[in-house]
């Protein structure tokens, strides 16, 4: 249920979520990605909102593949950034050796633990050997609705804890920083990137 509520969220403020996000100066966080990348590495954008991102790693010479589950920002993403964004759920990822790269960037958030947990294998599975993802959490313990929005928040400890139920990924670095939107600096962000063994 919370999820849909999520859904309709999206859906309601597609607008206004992309204008807010799609110029916001992300490149040492997609930089730092994408040198633990060959060129030309196939990525996925999972949960690509206005489409930032999956834009700027075509315009690196990535192939880059888009999803989303609000159908209205598949649309603003899909204009934006000139690639069909197709609608799916993160449960519905079905991939199975697939890309180099998954960028879940504050994406998979707003899934409740066990979900997550779920969500996270699948995108292990759809990893090739090697391959890494991208994720990021609001820092915290909170999970529960908040803004119209369910969120799980995570700190280095509950991570941790997370990571053990999945097979085959391991944290290869992460650190803590400041919300990139200046009018919200002081929230703070727990970056991942993880490595299939």
């Amino acid at each position: 249920m919370a999820q849909n509520h999520t859904l309709a969220y999206y859906d309601n403020y597609a607008d206004e979520f992309y204008r807010g996000t799609v110029t916001v100066e992300f490149t040492a966080t997609q930089d730092r990605f994408l040198g633990k990348l060959e060129k030309g590495s196939r990525i996925l954008d999972f949960g690509c909102g206005s489409g930032r991102d999956a834009k700027y790693f075509l315009g690196q010479g990535y192939q880059v593949e888009a999803v989303d589950g609000s159908l209205k920002l598949c649309r603003l993403a899909s204009e934006y950034t000139g690639i069909k964004v197709k609608q799916i759920l993160f449960e519905e990822l079905s991939e199975t050796d697939r890309y180099d790269g998954i960028w879940a960037c504050s994406s998979i958030l707003h899934l409740p633990m066990d979900k997550l947990t779920e969500v996270m294998k699948k995108m292990g599975t759809a990893l090739k050997k090697k391959g890494i993802a991208y994720t990021s959490f609001k820092y915290g313990t909170f999970s529960g609705e908040r803004n119209g929005r369910f969120f799980t928040d995570m700190t280095e400890e509950t991570f941790a804890e997370l990571i053990k139920r999945v097979d085959g990924l391991e944290v290869e670095e992460q650190w803590v920083s400041s919300d990139a939107r200046p009018e919200r600096s002081e929230e703070k962000w727990l970056n991942l990137i993880l490595r299939k063994r």
